[in-house]
C-alpha cells in the first residue's frame, strides 16, 4: 500500500510529519488505558456513519483527512484481512487487532514495555500535547484546537464558541490558552473518570 504525506498547495511536503514507518513515539501510547480510550476515539473518527463498522472508504477519507493518501484498492486488500467473514468492515475488536499488527510491523510490538511508568507517560502526554500544539509555541490556543477538531472532522470545530469554552474548561490561570501542565492534568482526568 503506498501511503504519503499529503502535498501542501505550493507542492511540498509538511516539514512536521514523519514519513509512515519511520519509528514514532506517538503511534502506539505506553499506557494501555490511554491507548485503548485512544484507539476507541480514532474508532469512532473514523467510523463516520456510526454503524460500527470501519469500511475501507471511511478510512480512506480519514487518512486523507490526516494528511496521508492511500489507494483504495490497496487499502481494501489489506482490511479485507482483518474482516470478520460476512462483513464489509472492521469492528472496533477488529481495529485494535489490525492496530496490534501494524505496531508489531513497524514498531517491534511489546505493549508492556514500560507501562505505566512515570516518564513514558509523560513522553506519551507531551506526544499528544505536541499534536494540537501546531505553532510550537507550547500553548494550544483556541485557534489550534479548532484547526485540529476541523481536521477530524468533529462539529465542535465548526463554533469557535464551543472550542473556547472548551479551552476555558481547562485553563487555570485564565490566559486564554492550555498549557502542558494544564493539559496533563485534563488528560488524567478522564483517564480517571474513564476507568
Amino acid at each position: 500500500m503506498d501511503v504519503a504525506p499529503a502535498t501542501e498547495t505550493n507542492g511540498s511536503s509538511s516539514s512536521r510529519r514523519p514519513a509512515l514507518g519511520a519509528k514514532s513515539a506517538s503511534f502506539r501510547l505506553h499506557s494501555p488505558s490511554l491507548n485503548s480510550l485512544r484507539l476507541r476515539r480514532i474508532f469512532d473518527l473514523f467510523d463516520k456513519n456510526g454503524d460500527g463498522l470501519i469500511t475501507a472508504e471511511e478510512l480512506s477519507k480519514a487518512l486523507a483527512l490526516l494528511g496521508l493518501e492511500a489507494d483504495l484498492s490497496d487499502l481494501e486488500s489489506i482490511l479485507r484481512s482483518h474482516f470478520r467473514p460476512g462483513s464489509d468492515g472492521l469492528r472496533f475488536d477488529d481495529f485494535v487487532v489490525l492496530h496490534r499488527s501494524i505496531d508489531e510491523a513497524f514498531f517491534g510490538g511489546d505493549e508492556a514495555e514500560a507501562a505505566g511508568s512515570p516518564s513514558r507517560e509523560e513522553a506519551d502526554l507531551s506526544e499528544a500535547f505536541k499534536v494540537f500544539d501546531e505553532d510550537g509555541d507550547g500553548f494550544i490556543s483556541a485557534g489550534e484546537l479548532q484547526t485540529v477538531l476541523a481536521k477530524l472532522g468533529l462539529p465542535e470545530g465548526e463554533e469557535i464558541r464551543r472550542v473556547e469554552q472548551m479551552i476555558n474548561s481547562v485553563d487555570r490561570d485564565h490566559d486564554g490558552r492550555v498549557d502542558f501542565f494544564e493539559f496533563k492534568d485534563m488528560m488524567r482526568s478522564v483517564l480517571v473518570k474513564s476507568s
